[in-house]
């Protein structure tokens, strides 16, 4: 007797290992790992002191979490040259983007953009002469501004 299911078998649940990061700054490549896609809102507390001490919570400022790209590195030195640029006073250094996700077919199925982006942090993964490992860059972007599009 065959299996049948009593609902559509669709997947609706996000494979984190299909995505792309797109800069507008024309910075481009593969990028194994994305870290700190979220916010954080500040909690103001305000305690009344009346007939009972009653503590009220609400929402004050909101804050984008820093987000972090790793790739492996390459010849490319844009990352490189974008944080030079900023090390160098360059005052033209904001650009937008976006991170992707896609289903196994290639199709978008998420997005969340990101605005006035800037790199705070560069680095390459230590030098060992015991290891045969691909070596690895480490971006940190400091974000305004993180919306979920899709």
């Amino acid at each position: 007797m065959p299996v049948t299911t009593p609902a559509d078998t669709q997947d609706i649940h996000y494979v984190g290992s299909w995505f792309g990061v797109e800069l507008d700054n024309g910075i481009q490549g593969f990028f194994s790992e994305v870290t700190g896609l979220g916010i954080e809102v500040e909690v103001i507390e305000n305690t009344l002191a009346a007939t009972d001490t009653m503590t009220r919570k609400r929402p004050g400022t909101v804050k984008y979490t820093e987000m972090g790209l790793k790739r492996t590195l390459s010849p490319d030195r844009s990352f490189w040259d974008w944080a030079n640029d900023i090390r160098n006073g360059n005052t033209d250094y904001r650009t937008d983007g976006a991170v992707v996700l896609y289903n196994m077919a290639g199709d978008e199925i998420g997005r969340w953009t990101f605005n006035n982006a800037w790199i705070s942090k560069w680095s390459a993964s230590d030098l060992d002469v015991g290891s045969d490992d691909l070596m690895q860059e480490d971006v940190t972007l400091q974000v305004e501004l993180l919306t979920r599009e899709s």
